[in-house]
């Protein structure tokens, strides 16, 4: 096949400048027929009528556009032969059978159906197998609809999965990402466990943050958001979404199955989000932690201005804002149980031990249930407040909540798990200066506990003690300073003179005291 060129230069050479075919021929190298060929097909361009010349697949479209084309409509294909077709109708007739029993995923692909010929020794090309396919199967694309979005009409929702590593331990968590469809704006919250408490507080964290509701929410099959099917298309909500586009007022919508596209914008968001914050930072003290990164990259992300647009999303916030419906304030999301205390003043939510004080055991309690809180309630009053665990048998205990108890049994507080999961400065207390003595140091934290003393305060007046006296940390030094002199926190300020004196003659006093005991004792001996 010739070059365009060589085709201009053949008709220029013989038309403008007069030479013959044969010069034509020698000065380009080329054969003489292929010379008269080329002026046969030009002439038969210059003779063809206008309509040929307006339809794009005609031949003399084609020789404008490459040259000489050579017809190989009636060219068979040597190698597809009949044994070749034979096998792959078969393996088409096999994938057809595995998606319709729900083996889609073990089809055989074109490279595997060619790889299967070339065992059998039939030496096929990729492409003439792939024409082939593409001709048998003629499976119509979808089209899509380009939609737009009036502002605050829409947003969309959906979930993410992102690992983290929380205190050098890798953890799953899932995303909860909102998208607008107007200005695309993107946000997104960290949860430990994608149920419908977790869905609720979601939407009441991103209702809260812009300001407004949104007129229409968009969903996709979701278990959070759908109780069930009835027939193939009408959809039932669940308790959670019902209590939501009650108290917010938004309209819902569902996504047909397996159309992502009909949610395209926050689709293509849980990927974006997820690998422009966590691809760059994936280690974190707490989930705390890791949800202030998360916010602060989705503040940059914002910030930007996407390809094709005149304003950063968080432009088109503030100008969205106006068409959002007004907030109408934070709605409480919990779930409510009556339990029982246990006999270990623990009750028990999801196979999952939470202490309350000892003085409530065998009661009923009533507890509100939150995506990352418990709050336990007597009555009307709030008794104590645990984070929620998510493992399973697991166990919350708060040493305060034992005092009463360990009062009367001082032996089990060295192997309790209450002294375990206590906070450091409690373990280190009881490990430096109680260790022999647990009942003085149940009877310490007493003493904290009825006068309400900061721990700062108590680790302060301790540290200094231990720094002046550090044989003598006993619960009278220690409830003497904080009586007479309460130590400033933070910044551990020394006391007075006049203080320091009066501790050294306390402590003088003791020690006589017990110098006149043992000789008192040594005399009667």
């Amino acid at each position: 096949m010739l070059e365009v060129e060589t085709n201009h230069k053949i008709i220029l050479l013989y038309y403008r400048e007069g030479l013959s075919q044969r010069k034509i021929a020698k000065q380009l190298h080329i054969h003489r027929r292929t010379v008269r060929e080329r002026l046969a097909e030009y002439e038969l361009f210059k003779s063809s009528p206008l309509s040929d010349q307006d339809k794009p697949s005609s031949l003399l479209n084609q020789y404008l556009r490459t040259g000489s084309v050579y017809n190989s409509a009636n060219r068979s294909k040597r190698r597809l032969n009949d044994e070749v077709l034979k096998i792959i109708n078969k393996c088409l007739e096999e994938n057809t059978a595995k998606r319709l029993d729900g083996r889609s995923k073990q089809q055989l692909k074109s490279i595997d159906i060619l790889e299967k010929l070339h065992q059998l020794g039939h030496q096929l090309s990729y492409s003439t197998l792939c024409d082939h396919i593409s001709k048998t199967t003629q499976i119509t694309k979808e089209a899509f609809i380009r939609q737009q979005y009036a502002p605050g009409s829409c947003c969309e929702f959906d979930w993410g999965e992102v690992k983290l590593f929380i205190n050098d331990k890798l953890c799953r968590y899932y995303l909860a990402v909102f998208t607008s469809a107007n200005s695309n704006y993107r946000y997104a919250l960290l949860f430990q466990h994608q149920d419908s408490l977790a869905f609720k507080e979601a939407h009441i964290c991103f209702f809260e943050h812009v300001g407004g509701v949104y007129h229409q929410m968009v969903y996709d099959n979701m278990r959070v958001a759908i109780s069930r099917f009835v027939g193939r298309t009408e959809k039932i909500p669940t308790a959670g979404l019902l209590e939501l586009s009650r108290w917010y007022q938004y309209q819902w919508r569902f996504c047909n199955a397996a159309k992502g596209n009909e949610k395209g914008h926050v689709e293509r968001s849980v990927e974006y989000l997820r690998r422009k914050t966590f691809a760059f930072k994936d280690h974190f003290d707490n989930l705390q932690q890791a949800q202030v990164y998360l916010q602060s990259r989705l503040g940059e992300l914002n910030e930007r201005t996407l390809t094709g647009q005149q304003q950063s999303p968080s432009a088109g916030l503030e100008l969205e804002r106006k068409g959002l419906y007004s907030y109408p304030g934070c709605m409480e999301s919990f779930l409510g149980e009556n339990l029982k205390v246990d006999k270990y003043a623990t009750i028990c939510f999801a196979t999952n031990h939470y202490s309350v004080p000892d003085r409530l055991t065998g009661k009923m309690l009533f507890a509100k249930v939150y995506s990352q809180w418990i709050k336990i309630y007597d009555s009307d009053h709030v008794v104590c407040c645990h984070e929620r665990i998510y493992s399973r048998h697991g166990w919350q205990i708060d040493i305060e909540h034992y005092l009463s108890t360990l009062q009367r049994k001082p032996g089990a507080a060295a192997g309790s798990v209450a002294l375990k999961q206590a906070p450091i400065w409690v373990q280190s207390l009881y490990k430096d200066h109680y260790y022999k003595d647990p009942r003085a140091f149940i009877e310490l934290l007493q003493y904290r506990q009825q006068h309400h003393i900061s721990s700062q305060e108590l680790c302060a007046c301790v540290a200094l003690l231990a720094r002046q006296f550090p044989s003598n940390v006993n619960n009278e030094h220690i409830i003497a300073l904080l009586g007479n002199q309460p130590v400033q926190v933070p910044g551990i300020a020394e006391p007075d003179a006049i203080a320091l004196r009066s501790m050294e003659n306390l402590l003088e006093l003791a020690e006589m005291m017990n110098n006149y005991a043992t000789i008192g004792l040594n005399t009667t001996r």
